[in-house]
């Protein structure tokens, strides 16, 4: 078994994933945060008594960056936790009222200690009344708060970032896998097929199996022409569509091609990108001997963790068809834009399978 890795996919194909949890990167943040948290709050909060009791302003102005360089560290420390917890943008109120209990009860017991420590020692030269604990405290917590929000404003902005840009490109692979699969099938070999084969129905007087065809053949353009409206689709639709492709594909081969479909009747509902089993059928067929001596066999079967496996047996041919696996990178490039599960994809020496995770409808 295999799973894609970086080193698979080609340069445009390359992308972050999404909501990574990286380290801070705030050295010069905090290099001029600190000294201004510090000068600012000792200024707005403690100049009057300082100067009431003789006090040296700069003299609290160097304990205030002690304090604020610990209560920063302990405040950046639950900023991380709390982007571990929840990372995605969708979790922002998670992960701010994580922030947010985290900040009151680590400030609460910070300032607490310091303001007890202040008052048996006598640093300033008074004592301080229940009512200057409070005055401590509050005085902490307002001084957090324009941190915590330039923290957030800025991991915010960087996950926007991401998921705009990761949006666009998923939209871009999408149009791409749509023009692939258009020009695929309007290649003039696939063309000359379908009217060579059409032919041979009408002129041996196949009047039925002609209009099947023709029915087949425009579901087919149909769907390829409609399946850039939206970025995932419903199984049971995906598999409507396969089921007409195969019948084009079974109407030139005949026996030499099977598809059998095995699927869960509860996960009909549930999604996958378009043309996920379109291009993994067409290259099923590019890649195997299709014959009726040597049927290819196609086997779309669903398991108990809501994936979807396309199984098909391996009788390789012996010319080598020129591939750059155009398909599966589309199909694993979908799934890692929307941060979903990869692709999984096994071989053995008889078989080729293509593990595809199946999206639950309420996360769509």
């Amino acid at each position: 078994m295999s799973r894609y890795g970086a080193s698979f996919y080609p340069a445009k194909f390359r992308f972050k994933t999404l909501y990574p949890v990286e380290r801070l990167n705030d050295k010069w943040l905090r290099l001029a945060g600190i000294p201004l948290v510090a000068f600012f709050g000792d200024w707005i909060f403690y100049d009057e008594i300082n100067r009431r009791h003789g006090q040296s302003f700069w003299l609290d102005v160097v304990v205030g960056v002690l304090e604020a360089s610990l209560l920063w560290t302990v405040a950046r420390y639950g900023i991380l936790r709390s982007r571990r917890r929840f990372p995605a943008l969708g979790q922002t109120r998670q992960r701010i009222g994580f922030q947010i209990g985290w900040f009151l009860v680590t400030t609460a017991l910070f300032r607490f200690g310091t303001s007890l420590l202040y008052d048996l020692s006598l640093l300033w030269g008074y004592h301080y009344t229940p009512m200057r604990y409070v005055y401590n405290i509050a005085a902490g917590i307002f001084c957090i708060i324009p941190i915590a929000a330039i923290y957030e404003g800025i991991y915010l902005y960087r996950q926007w970032k991401v998921t705009y840009y990761e949006a666009e490109e998923l939209k871009k692979i999408n149009l791409q896998t749509q023009l692939e699969s258009l020009k695929e099938q309007v290649k003039p070999h696939f063309l000359f097929n379908s009217l060579n084969t059409l032919q041979g129905l009408v002129l041996e007087d196949e009047k039925q199996k002609a209009v099947s065809f023709i029915g087949n053949l425009s579901h087919v353009y149909r769907y390829l022409l409609q399946s850039n409206e939206q970025p995932l689709i419903s199984l049971e639709r995906e598999l409507e569509f396969v089921r007409a492709y195969i019948d084009l594909l079974k109407t030139r081969f005949e026996n030499g091609l099977n598809l059998l479909v095995e699927v869960a009747p509860d996960l009909l509902d549930y999604h996958l990108p378009p043309l996920t089993l379109q291009m993994l059928v067409e290259n099923a067929v590019k890649h195997n001997v299709v014959s009726s001596s040597l049927p290819l066999t196609i086997r779309m079967y669903s398991d108990a963790g809501h994936n979807l496996i396309v199984l098909n047996t391996l009788q390789k041919k012996k010319a080598t068809v020129p591939s750059n696996k155009t398909g599966l990178v589309n199909i694993s490039a979908k799934y890692r834009l929307m941060n979903q599960p990869d692709i999984v994809i096994q071989q053995t020496d008889t078989h080729f399978q293509v593990i595809v995770p199946l999206l639950k409808p309420e996360t769509v």
